[in-house]
């Protein structure tokens, strides 16, 4: 079993989706009272919110470094960035450590290829919904994205920053949420990707209208296919 490390607080609540997910599993395929050889570095995402605030993406992505080397010198043999927002400093940092890093947009991408989906709408915070570090990812898999949906954009924002880093899952933005993939489902589009750790919590990505691409949920199988590539 090789061991992985996980740069989570981003928020504690999808780093703990993360954990659950790869333990459950790990165990399940091995049996007994086995359990993923994992690190974690949890970060304070307070101080990743007020450099993102100032658009300070340059001492981000250090201070994401220094969290990556600490998992590398204690023996990670690859690492997540449990984030979708904050592979937005992805580039800047994989550079500086000598494992790989495993890319959460590459890892859903694969999956959708694997599916044979060719559309799909995107849904995140702002940073992933309208920057081109994420979409780009898909798209460069020839998986085609809708335009971001403006209107919503801001309203997903809030859900995500205001709500569920707080776990906090309102029944009205359920309904919103459902609302909106409805509407997406009108269209020319073959798949939804959940392009936020946290939006699993108000979306059922099991039983909607169209199939969800969790990125949570890949990225963890990602996650768990390295940790048993090797015994």
């Amino acid at each position: 079993m090789r061991k992985i490390g996980l740069i989570g607080g981003m928020s504690w609540v999808s780093t703990a989706s993360y954990y659950t997910r790869i333990n459950s599993i790990v165990q399940k395929r091995l049996g007994g009272f086995s359990s993923a050889h994992m690190l974690i570095e949890s970060v304070n995402f307070s101080d990743y919110a007020r450099l993102q605030s100032n658009d300070d993406w340059e001492a981000a992505a250090g201070l994401m470094t220094r969290a990556a080397k600490r998992l590398e010198q204690s023996g990670a043999t690859a690492i997540l960035i449990c984030s979708n927002a904050m592979h937005k400093i992805y580039d800047q940092v994989q550079p500086e450590v000598g494992v790989p890093i495993l890319h959460i947009a590459d890892c859903v991408g694969d999956r959708m290829v694997a599916d044979g989906v060719k559309t799909a709408t995107l849904i995140g915070s702002r940073n992933v919904m309208t920057e081109g570090f994420y979409r780009k990812r898909l798209v460069g898999k020839g998986i085609s994205l809708t335009p971001p949906d403006e209107e919503r954009v801001e309203e997903i924002d809030r859900i995500i920053y205001e709500e569920l880093m707080f776990n906090q899952s309102k029944r009205e933005s359920e309904r919103t949420m459902k609302t909106y993939i409805t509407n997406i489902a009108k269209g020319d589009v073959e798949a939804v990707v959940l392009g936020s750790t946290e939006l699993d919590l108000i979306i059922d990505t099991k039983a909607n209208i169209l199939p969800i691409y969790d990125s949570t949920e890949i990225h963890a199988d990602a996650a768990i296919e390295w940790i048993l590539a090797d015994g």
